[in-house]
């Protein structure tokens, strides 16, 4: 039998966008181990997505392994996914991974096409019973349609899939927490057009709400980014009323501490299962391939990175940052783990027609250090600042004198002159046509998204073309006068 106070009390501790940052797990779940000492078994532990990353090494080498023993010894109650699960990941390779885990995930807008439901490891809705309450939860994440659909999945509309949840569920519980991989914007939105719900636990664009919004009958919260913060919300029900009522809400730092020994274990287990795939050997070269380190000049990696995305989106041309490389490659043997750590944005290719002009307008901006240098974040991108643009199938004239954005004199296509009105087909990637990074590439047309591959397998395919290693040290930018 529960305390009077036990009855009428909700805690509840949540993380989100923790992207594989596990230093960060191991001081959370002892946070979240005091947390339980303190309230017992009214605390209801929840995640709203990316926990996993696969620029994590632990991540990658286990394919998401990790992440969920990390989410079964911290004792999270339920789960939503992100777009870094949905989209970096195979239907094959969640099912595999949460296989093994213990809570539930929970999201309403996210369908396989070949059966119209929703994966077998996934609930649409889920209601638990806690500190006397009965909650009805509702999760959703980002839609990404053409990238979605090229992994079998239909990511329906958010706002539309939660109104419908929150009316099937209203009458059944006493509570309803949507737990929303959807931004702040959309969190904001659902809060005003939607009645019902009660609170919204956000993340997908790392807001932190040290202090809760409140929109209407709704409140809304988030943890920031990379678990340095553990959300803590407190609902009470009201004596009045009858009704839970959100009554403390926090965003505790997660600062350095023991860390729980259950986690520390695990991951060493983990490190050393991924050290082993990883170690792999999957190529050898009698060269090394060098990177400016100031992303401001060719090089023959990056034209290599070039080369391996224009041959596998077949297009007449491509345009690459060269900032996706974080370092040179080495000459001798290469493992999947030397990628990796090269390249370790889950970034995809993609093929898409773009005009003479905006080509010649990215490639004048590739020649500004305030666009070389510029760093940049999100939509997969895990390299440091955005770098020049790295070419496969041109030759570029130019002149460094002149002004900005008059300084090309001639761009060549297998030696004849880029015409600004024509339309060419272009490799090149994903996260530009979110308009991040180079902006004009957004403006392609018939997009075609390449799925689930990375850069880093562009690169490894690229490994075994003969004469690829040669190719790539052919200068594609001429200064005028040499």
């Amino acid at each position: 039998m529960l305390e009077d106070s036990e009855q009428d009390t909700l805690h509840i501790a949540y993380t989100n966008d923790i992207h594989s940052h596990f230093s960060a797990m191991e001081r959370i779940a002892e946070m979240v181990e005091q947390l339980r000492a303190q309230y017992g078994s009214s605390l209801l532990l929840l995640d709203i997505g990316d926990h996993m990353d696969r620029a994590a090494v632990e991540t990658e080498g286990t394919l998401g392994q990790a992440n969920v023993d990390m989410l079964n010894l911290t004792g999270y109650d339920a789960i939503t996914i992100g777009n870094n699960e949905g989209l970096t990941f195979t239907l094959e390779m969640l099912q595999q991974a949460y296989s093994g885990l213990i809570c539930p995930v929970v999201c309403g807008n996210f369908r396989e096409y070949a059966t119209g439901e929703p994966p077998s490891w996934m609930n649409e809705r889920l209601i638990i019973e806690r500190g006397g309450m009965r909650i009805g939860l509702i999760g959703a994440t980002a839609a990404y349609p053409l990238l979605y659909n090229l992994l079998g999945i239909e990511a329906m509309d958010p706002i539309a899939a939660i109104a419908a949840e929150v009316r099937q569920m209203r009458s059944e519980v006493d509570l309803i927490i949507v737990m929303s991989h959807l931004g702040l914007q959309v969190d904001e939105e659902m809060a005003a057009r939607i009645p019902g719900i009660d609170l919204i636990l956000g993340g997908h664009t790392h807001h932190l709400l040290e202090v809760p919004l409140v929109i209407g009958d709704t409140t809304i919260s988030a943890a920031g980014k990379y678990g340095q913060y553990l959300g803590l919300i407190t609902i009470t029900r009201s004596k009045a009323t009858g009704k839970p009522v959100v009554t403390a809400g926090r965003c505790i730092p997660v600062d350095e501490g023991a860390g729980s020994e259950a986690i520390r274990q695990a991951l060493e287990i983990h490190r050393a299962a991924a050290d082993e795939r990883m170690n792999t050997e999957i190529a050898y070269t009698d060269r090394k391939l060098e990177l400016d380190e100031k992303y401001e000049s060719e090089s023959p990696f990056a034209n290599f990175l070039a080369q391996a995305v224009r041959r596998h989106t077949d297009t007449e041309i491509s345009l690459v940052n060269s900032g996706q490389l974080l370092g040179e490659l080495p000459q001798g043997e290469i493992t999947w783990g030397m990628l990796h750590q090269l390249c370790p944005s889950p970034i995809n290719p993609c093929r898409l027609l773009l005009t003479g002009e905006d080509i010649l307008y990215t490639l004048e901006q590739s020649l500004l250090p305030e666009w070389t240098g510029r760093a940049i974040t999100g939509f997969g991108f895990r390299g440091k600042v955005l770098g020049g643009i790295c070419v496969d199938g041109m030759e570029i004239i130019y002149d460094p004198s002149r002004e900005p954005y008059q300084r090309i004199i001639q761009a060549s296509i297998q030696g004849v002159p880029l015409r600004q009105e024509q339309t060419y087909a272009v490799g090149t990637l994903s996260m530009f046509t979110f308009g991040n990074g180079y902006e004009r590439i957004k403006t392609g047309k018939d997009i075609v998204y390449m799925l689930p591959d990375f850069l880093r397998d562009l690169l490894r395919h690229e490994l075994q073309v003969p004469g690829a290693l040669e190719q790539c040290r052919l200068n594609r930018w001429i200064p005028l006068g040499k």
